[in-house]
């Protein structure tokens, strides 16, 4: 463990999607609907495999799809780094990969857990990552993108010191309709790795100041990982879990309202979480995104289908997460973690991992193919 950490800032990467459709059943059946672009794959410009998605709409309606390259294996731990593809024409092609960061050069460094937000106010995309797992920096894009500021560690703002593994995201966070950024994460809280029922938890941390200072929220009850959140019409912030229950269901717990929409918290405290039986979800990452609040308020969610990390599925909800109606798979084979995305066109795009971690692909689907058929 160094002392301190000098990072070289590099830049971005190039995704390339795929598309075809499935419709939810016993016979999964390929379509023209769903377009489909490999963004990332295994085995090329130098990087064993690749990982951990994430991607963001900037305010300048570029696409930005970040994951994990893995050099020396497929593992979590090793000499991994951040990297990056953009796309100014919503997803359908994608600029050359560009290094974001990495660290020590063939020194098996885990440099991961991307989890971009945008600050629509400022325009600038802030980008938490960790380092081993255990400490936490974060850089900053104030050109679309194109280039990065130096990481900064925050880590002693946002991680308690009796806190062993953290783990920013994956996916992305959000900004509050009052303006607070908010960045899902999960921690151990005590030291000592892998006994995720007795020391996992699901927690948040957040800016108030566009990025000038981050500050730690709230941690759930154990028994929780990796997470994304959501902000409900009535102000109060929806987490959506990974859970160590043996369940096959997505956990989820409730923060009220920030002071900006009448209430006292947005984050600083969750109530106890709640498994949904309507949504599948082996051990393993999902997203959530807002689609819409007018005419209808449309709430989707993403995540293996099952069984196990396989069928890709889009599911939407009317009524803010508490039943999810409508489900459809956009791959039906092997696929596990994933990130949702809305683009101005009201296209929807999910940048997930398939192929057994062969590739990380960007589908992009209708809103009208997911609520028509079955």
């Amino acid at each position: 463990m160094h002392a301190a950490c000098h990072l070289p800032s590099r830049f971005i990467l190039a995704p390339i999607l795929l598309f075809a459709t499935i419709a939810l059943g016993n016979n999964v059946q390929a379509d023209d609907a769903v377009e489909q672009i490999d963004v990332f794959t295994s085995g090329t410009e130098g990087y064993h495999t690749y990982r951990i998605p994430a991607v963001v709409l900037t305010t300048k309606n570029t696409l930005l799809a970040v994951c994990e390259g893995r050099k020396t294996g497929r593992g979590d731990h090793g000499d991994l780094d951040l990297v990056l593809r953009r796309s100014t024409d919503g997803g359908k092609t994608w600029g050359p990969m560009q290094l974001v960061h990495e660290e020590g050069g063939t020194d098996k460094i885990t440099i991961g857990n991307p989890c971009p937000v945008v600050d629509r106010t400022t325009g600038t995309i802030w980008l938490p990552f960790c380092r081993n797992n255990d400490r936490v920096f974060i850089t900053k894009s104030t050109d679309d993108g194109v280039t990065w500021a130096e990481p900064i560690e925050i880590t002693a703002d946002v991680k308690k010191p009796e806190w062993g593994w953290y783990a920013t995201g994956p996916g992305h966070g959000i900004q509050l309709t009052g303006g607070r950024l908010v960045i899902p994460c999960d921690c151990g809280d005590t030291k000592g790795h892998g006994d995720w029922v007795n020391r996992g938890r699901s927690l948040v941390f957040y800016s108030d100041d566009h990025g000038k200072s981050w500050k730690r929220g709230g941690a759930t009850d154990r028994g929780m990982n990796e997470c994304e959140v959501l902000e409900r019409v009535d102000g109060s912030l929806l987490l959506s879990m990974r859970n160590y229950f043996g369940k096959n269901q997505r956990a989820f717990a409730v923060s009220t309202a920030s002071p900006a929409a009448g209430g006292t918290d947005a984050g600083m405290t969750w109530s106890s979480p709640k498994h949904h039986e309507q949504v599948y979800c082996p051990t393993c990452q999902s997203s959530i995104q807002r689609y819409s609040l007018k005419p209808k308020n449309i709430i989707l969610y993403s995540g293996p289908g099952g069984s196990g990390r396989n069928a890709m599925t889009v599911r939407l909800s009317y009524d803010e997460g508490k039943t999810w109606p409508i489900a459809k798979v956009i791959y039906a084979g092997s696929a596990a973690y994933s990130d949702l995305v809305v683009l101005p066109d009201g296209t929807i795009g999910c940048l997930y991992e398939r192929d057994n971690y062969g590739k990380i692909s960007f589908a992009r689907i209708t809103l009208a193919w997911l609520t028509e058929g079955p």
